[in-house]
């Protein structure tokens, strides 16, 4: 018999509520970078590394205001996020390799977020059979590193 064992989802499995607050707003003021698996922090955006990831090295990009939408956001925020995925694509087909990338944002709970109060955008990098049938059929993502493992890989990218 084949065991997964992930258990840093264990936390999100057990209660997939968010705790009060958000997280967005509530990471960066902490100032535990390292701790808080925060990359890079930019002048009006962060980036940080999605705790319950779809694939290694999934990160998101997050503008340090708390808005939900693109339009709420302003250009100069836009605009950095926009740069800062750049950055990301080119830092994560480095540590990578991958043959493609996501790029998406989820505005609204029915679109899929997670966090719909806060704006974010999603990147991560994308291989053939990556949604194989653990994903299709389990209902259940593998990802072969575990977040501090990432964390190491990207962080000295950024600097």
């Amino acid at each position: 018999m084949d065991h997964l064992w992930t258990p840093w989802r264990y936390q999100f499995v057990q209660d997939p509520q968010p705790a009060a607050g958000c997280i967005f707003c509530d990471k960066p003021a902490e100032h535990r970078d390292q701790q808080n698996f925060i990359l890079h922090r930019a002048r009006l955006n962060f980036v940080i590394l999605n705790l319950y990831p779809y694939t290694s090295g999934h990160l998101m990009i997050v503008p340090y205001s708390h808005v939900a939408t693109l339009d709420q956001a302003g250009p100069d925020v836009r605009a950095e996020m926009i740069e800062l995925a750049a950055r990301a694509e080119k830092l994560l087909r480095a540590a990578y390799r991958p043959e493609g990338l996501n790029m998406g944002l989820n505005l609204g709970k029915c679109a899929g977020a997670g966090i719909a109060a806060h704006l974010h955008l999603h990147v991560l990098p994308r291989w053939p059979g990556d949604a194989n049938f653990m994903s299709v059929v389990g209902e259940t993502r593998v990802i072969p590193e575990d977040i501090p493992t990432t964390y190491s890989k990207l962080r000295s990218g950024w600097t």
